[in-house]
């Protein structure tokens, strides 16, 4: 399959730079305006044990984030976990999770969106039954921080369900080997 020539899309960070601030901010917007509703009111409050909270929940979630790209990749792709490699490129300031195999397309989009749902929307979900503002705070970060997975996906899509996808280890970069 390798041996014939892929089609290559690969994506421009500046783009998704811009997509992510929107995609923080509209939801941001959107879950504070649901708190308002469900609570009265909108009370913030600022503290030291917030901004710690704050900052180890952004790293924590980034972490499980990536986790959960790894574990698509097992249970949708087949993937071992031995093929799996997962870090940050702080040259281009991303953290990722990749492997060294080809995966089928509808598996890899699959892959793609499950961090979305399980560190965005469930984090949001809870946030807004616990009141956690923190929490409510960092799950619009972490769907705003999954602009590069939509983008990703919505290239996919274009391609049948049978395709075999490659990621490029290096760069936000895939091979997509069309099916015969």
């Amino acid at each position: 399959m390798e041996q014939q020539d892929p089609v290559i899309v690969e994506l421009e960070l500046q783009k998704l730079a811009k997509q992510s601030i929107w995609l923080t901010f509209l939801p941001l917007i959107g879950l504070l305006l649901i708190r308002f509703f469900l609570e009265g009111g909108l009370f913030l409050s600022f503290s030291l044990w917030y901004f710690l909270y704050f900052i180890i929940g952004y790293i924590l979630l980034i972490v499980i984030h990536e986790f959960f790209h790894l574990l698509g990749f097992r249970i949708f792709c087949n993937i071992p976990w031995k093929n799996m490699d997962y870090g940050v490129n702080l040259k281009m300031g991303v953290a990722y999770a990749t492997a060294d195999r080809l995966m089928d397309n509808k598996g890899i989009r699959k892959a793609l969106l499950l961090p979305f749902w399980m560190t965005g929307v469930l984090p949001a979900v809870i946030a807004l039954y616990i009141g956690d503002g923190v929490l409510l705070t960092l799950s619009a970060m972490l769907i705003g921080g999954a602009a590069g997975d939509f983008a990703m996906y919505k290239e996919l899509k274009k391609f049948p369900d049978n395709a075999m996808v490659k990621d490029d280890p290096e760069l936000p970069k895939l091979y997509i080997y069309p099916a015969k």
